[in-house]
C-alpha cells in the first residue's frame, strides 16, 4: 500500500498569484517516483494560524501519512512554518531536519540558516522542506530512503529490523 502525502506550500507571493510554485512540483515529482500517492496540495500565505489549521485538518482527518511543507523556513520575518508545525505536533522528530541540514551543508554553508522542523500529529509525519526547488529535491532525495521505515512504524506495519 502506497503512502499518502499532502504537500503544503507557504508563500505570500504564491498565494496572491504573483509567483509560480516550483517547489511543490519538485517535491511531487520525487515523491511520485518513490511510490507515494499525492493526497492533496494547498498553497497558503505565510500566516502561522492558517498553516497550523491546514496541518491540523490533514492530520486529524487522516488525509495523509506524510505532510510535507515547502517554504517559510528561513529568517524572513514572515517565515513561520516551523512555528506552525510546532503548534500542531504532538511529538518532535528532530533527526529529520538535522539530517537535511547535515546533507545540505555539504552543498552550501547557507544550509545552517534553515529553521526546518519535523514532528508527528496523530498518525501523520510532518516534515518542513526548504522553499527552493533545488533544495527540496536535494533534501527529499536524502531523507526518502529512511522516511519509509518511519512511516511503516507509524502505520504499525514495520518489520523488526534489529541491527547486528
Amino acid at each position: 500500500m502506497a503512502f499518502r502525502v499532502f504537500i503544503l506550500t507557504a508563500s505570500d507571493a504564491g498565494s496572491r498569484g504573483e509567483r509560480e510554485d516550483k517547489s511543490a512540483p519538485a517535491a511531487q515529482k520525487l515523491l511520485e517516483e518513490a511510490g507515494y500517492e499525492i493526497a492533496g496540495y494547498c498553497m497558503l500565505p505565510d500566516e502561522r494560524e492558517q498553516l497550523a489549521a491546514k496541518m491540523r485538518e490533514v492530520c486529524d482527518n487522516d488525509l495523509a501519512d506524510l505532510l510535507v511543507t515547502t517554504g517559510g523556513t528561513g529568517f524572513s520575518p514572515r517565515d513561520c512554518t516551523p512555528e506552525a508545525t510546532a503548534d500542531v505536533t504532538e511529538r518532535a522528530v528532530p533527526g529529520i531536519p538535522e539530517a537535511m541540514r547535515y546533507y545540505s551543508l555539504q552543498i552550501t554553508p547557507r544550509a545552517m540558516l534553515s529553521r526546518a522542523s519535523a514532528g508527528i500529529r496523530k498518525g501523520t509525519l510532518i516534515v518542513n522542506l526548504p522553499g527552493s526547488p533545488k533544495a527540496v529535491a536535494e533534501c527529499l532525495e536524502f531523507i526518502l530512503p529512511s522516511l519509509e521505515h518511519g512511516l511503516e512504524i507509524l502505520r504499525g506495519t514495520a518489520h523488526n529490523c534489529a541491527r547486528t
